[in-house]
């Protein structure tokens, strides 16, 4: 049985970030998606004073840096908080703005909880800003990875002659051609996405491929959207890898890249093989993004984290 936390006072999401940071910035850094699962241990720990004092406020703390990071337990947990107003005031848009974000990841409880709690209104709360950023700088002055000592030599080749003439760096077509596909011109994901650079039906279309599976058409058609997508964020590699992985509609809405671990790692992984963070692009291609504005506002770097055990705590909806 839940403890009953509907006497204690609720304070300001703004708060929650302030009680989060302090214990963990002496802490080891972690691999990222342990990382996200030591806060949330961390958090389930205070929120039901198992070895520590009963502490909902600081509970919803690590929860939102564990779901900043991605993690859909977290932001599960932390939805189930406001939707009962247990440690924190109840709010059911925030709620489902947690709930949403975990359902996009996969857990059906959390699509349950949408029908209770209602839609997301889209409005980032407060205590998941600033967005996700990408775990670590990068350090190498110079691409990460060496692809035309890796990849197959056709495609390398190809890829040095198509994308300069799409103003876009070979060797970020290559490090997106690795991360989708491995340079398997076959390729066919679950959610049928094809080809070298995995393209989906709906930019095949938009972009006119009528054969996904070729690889030149294919390279085509990523690199028109490598081009559009830089010159939509403004040469961000960061949030242009975010938006290649999960849409740029989801990275306006989280306000840079989304809470999702799939897409931090997808992210760093591009951002290291690439060796810089800034790309140059066209603005004769289209005019960017209406919020880069705001997602360049609030960005910083999170907080290091704590260690602890591993383990899961779901609620059921009601």
């Amino acid at each position: 049985m839940r403890p009953s936390l509907s006497t204690l006072a609720p304070l300001s999401v703004a708060l929650l970030c302030a009680l989060a940071a302090g214990p963990a910035r002496a802490q080891e850094r972690l691999p990222e998606s342990s990382l996200a699962a030591s806060l949330r241990e961390q958090a389930i720990a205070y929120e039901h004073g198992e070895g520590v004092a009963r502490d909902p406020l600081r509970a919803a703390a690590l929860y939102c840096t564990s779901a900043r990071l991605g993690d859909m337990l977290a932001q599960y947990n932390l939805g189930w908080m406001y939707a009962h107003g247990r440690g924190v005031a109840r709010d059911d848009a925030t709620a489902a703005f947690f709930f949403h974000a975990a359902a996009e990841q996969g857990l059906d409880v959390a699509t349950r909880m949408l029908q209770v709690v209602g839609g997301t209104t889209g409005e980032v709360p407060e205590c998941m800003r600033p967005p996700p950023a990408p775990p670590a700088p990068v350090e190498a002055a110079g691409p990460g990875v060496d692809y035309q000592a890796t990849a197959p030599r056709k495609i390398v080749a190809l890829v040095l002659k198509m994308a300069p003439q799409y103003q876009v760096e070979p060797q970020l077509a290559l490090a997106i051609i690795a991360a989708e596909s491995n340079f398997n011109p076959q390729a066919l994901s679950p959610k049928n996405a094809q080809g070298l650079m995995q393209l989906i039906p709906e930019t095949s279309e938009r972009f006119n491929v009528k054969n996904p599976y070729d690889p030149a058409q294919n390279l085509r058609g990523g690199l028109s959207y490598l081009r559009w997508l830089l010159a939509y964020f403004e040469g961000d590699v960061a949030l242009v890898a975010a938006a290649y992985n999960a849409g740029e509609g989801k990275v306006e809405r989280y306000r840079g890249v989304p809470p999702y671990l799939e897409t931090r790692a997808y992210v760093q992984r591009i951002l290291k093989s690439v060796g810089a963070a800034a790309h140059p692009f066209d603005r004769r291609v289209t005019q960017p993004s209406p919020v880069l504005g705001r997602i360049r506002t609030v960005a910083q770097p999170l907080p290091a984290p704590a260690r602890g055990r591993i383990r899961v705590v779901l609620r059921g909806p009601g």
